[in-house]
């Protein structure tokens, strides 16, 4: 059983790594300090199970649980915290365990052994079942990972298999499908054609352009085509603005 350890705090995930080395079962473990570091670690490594710490600096537990589950193989995640309020949004995420620390060698042992009793069917189950918006999107370059606001996007754009998230300066290219994204966001992203949806508290205007209405969004230059059958739609949030 391959095992990835994160949390911020070094003293903890030594703690937790002496008890999870005297497992004959943990073939590989490896560690990492915060969410970001996890998702990458994740992607490289594709570990069966994430012991996962909950209030880290920058993209929390929770947070990062949402993106560890949206893989082809996801793996188990237990989250081991010091705080009995976050319960809840755990189990909401798919956790299949909940630790308090200082986490117990039986109480980790018994999380563990649900752990491997969880397929790789079951994960992905559960992860189709995750409704909960990211505050982030992901995106793994030959750079590393790439973690994008998703109150910074302006547009997504389909492209083939793909998805181009825009921002003011750049942009970044999503291996997620445009229905996707627009369901999970739905209320915050606007489908104004076939190809394309706008983030709608940056929409500035509604304008013709070289025969068709075309949407503008703060801090990009960039005019979006919006189709006839979108059309009125797009009228109806932009008057609402």
């Amino acid at each position: 059983m391959k095992l990835l350890l994160v949390d911020d705090e070094p003293l903890a995930r030594a703690r937790l790594r002496r008890l999870l080395e005297e497992r004959s079962d943990c073939t590989e473990l490896r560690e990492a300090a915060n969410g970001a570091a996890a998702i990458e670690a994740n992607a490289e490594f594709e570990p069966d199970v994430i012991l996962l710490d909950i209030r880290m600096p920058g993209m929390d537990g929770i947070e990062a649980a949402r993106h560890l589950t949206q893989g082809e193989h996801p793996p188990a995640i237990i989250f081991c915290t010091a705080f009995e309020e976050y319960a809840v949004a755990a189990f909401e995420s798919r956790a299949v365990g909940y630790l308090l620390k200082p986490v117990l060698r039986d109480k980790l042992d018994a999380a563990l052994d649900a752990a491997r009793a969880t397929t790789r069917y079951q994960m992905n189950a559960l992860a189709r079942e995750t409704r909960e918006q990211r505050r982030f999107l992901s995106a793994r370059s030959a750079a590393g990972t790439h973690l994008l606001p998703v109150a910074d996007v302006r547009v997504l754009l389909a492209d083939q298999k793909y998805v181009t998230a825009l921002y003011p300066g750049g942009s970044l290219l999503l291996d997620e499908s445009l229905r996707e994204l627009e369901l999970e966001f739905e209320g915050q992203f606007l489908r104004v054609h076939r190809k394309a949806l706008v983030a709608i508290h940056h929409i500035s205007g509604l304008s013709r352009h070289a025969g068709t209405e075309r949407v503008q969004l703060d801090g990009l230059d960039l005019r979006v085509q919006v189709s006839r059958r979108h059309l009125s739609a797009v009228r109806t949030v932009v008057a609402g603005l």
